[in-house]
């Protein structure tokens, strides 16, 4: 289950509170601090998002394991592992979906990235990413090495997203 200490969060990046359909850019600028979380991965590993300074992150939200526009955005991301590894930068896909989901998700595809859940969208709504009916929107996250917000996709099509996320990620 993720904790979060959201006010502390608000707080840090100058916002009163968040809703989930707080727009993205409103919420998290280019240069905002990027909330803490702390959960655990399909892998039983503990992740907390402060440990990881001194990488890149890509934090990205999607709807639903093993849905047609969720596989090929985790297959092309997987398909640009070994570039992402050079560049320093650790991927971490969140979904509403349980860690069994993402276990069997993870296996069917080969993802060699963690699956994180967020069954009460906290991780969403720290980020200001919308869910709608207890789906996640499409949203991706790039993180710089200083746990600063360093570009948002917001509007994000599956089809050669890898492509887009590993440009802003060597240019950092």
């Amino acid at each position: 289950m993720a904790t979060l200490k959201l006010a502390a969060a608000a707080a840090a990046i100058g916002i009163a509170g968040f809703a989930a359909s707080t727009s993205v850019l409103a919420a998290l600028p280019v240069g905002a601090k990027a909330p803490d979380f702390e959960t655990v991965a399909h892998s039983g590993q503990r992740v907390k998002l402060s440990e990881l300074r001194g990488k890149n992150v890509v934090l990205y939200f999607y709807p639903k394991d093993d849905t047609p526009g969720c596989t090929i955005e985790a297959r092309e991301i997987r398909d640009e592992w070994p570039r992402f590894q050079q560049a320093n930068t650790v991927v971490l896909g969140v979904s509403a979906d349980d860690n069994e989901s993402h276990v069997r998700f993870a296996e069917k595809h080969g993802l060699p990235f963690l699956l994180l859940p967020d069954p009460d969208h906290e991780i969403a709504e720290a980020y200001g990413v919308p869910v709608r009916l207890g789906v996640t929107k499409r949203v991706t996250f790039v993180i710089d090495a200083t746990g600063r917000i360093a570009k948002t996709f917001d509007d994000v099509n599956p089809n050669g997203h890898a492509a887009e996320i590993m440009k802003t990620v060597t240019n950092l």
